[in-house]
């Protein structure tokens, strides 16, 4: 499989509802449980990239363009958008619907950058080098 098609299969797709719990006084969700589920999302878009152990270690640029309500579903979508040697860059984007209405307008986005650990906690390639040559 080239990297194109890794590309394509570990794009990840994750539904939320958005209850109470997680609402601020203004009834919308809190910009810390966004990021955490984004970074969820990260991890997992990154592990199913790569097959490989991988932690955080930054997040470029969160836009929070509209608020997410209570009573509302989040979609969260993660693709690879950057692949290095024990790196890669995967971008988030949540949408949030409407649950009784056709209505639905992208959030928040932001770019996570991931490296792959191995059992002994220091990076590691993502993929030998003759996996590298459909390298984007």
């Amino acid at each position: 499989m080239n990297y194109e098609e890794k590309i394509q299969n570990s794009e990840t797709k994750v539904f939320k509802v958005v209850f109470p719990n997680i609402t601020n006084h203004h009834n919308t969700m809190f910009g810390g449980t966004v990021m955490e589920m984004m970074d969820e999302v990260a991890f997992m878009t990154a592990t199913r990239f790569a097959r490989k152990s991988f932690v955080t270690v930054s997040c470029d640029r969160i836009d929070f363009k509209k608020p997410i309500p209570a009573d509302t579903l989040v979609e969260l979508i993660g693709r690879v958008k950057y692949v290095g040697n024990s790196s890669l860059k995967v971008n988030i984007e949540v949408y949030v619907e409407q649950m009784y209405d056709e209505i639905r307008e992208k959030a928040v986005s932001g770019d996570f950058t991931l490296v792959a650990i191995g059992p002994d906690k220091k990076p590691v390639k993502i993929f030998e080098r003759e996996e590298t040559t459909n390298q984007l």
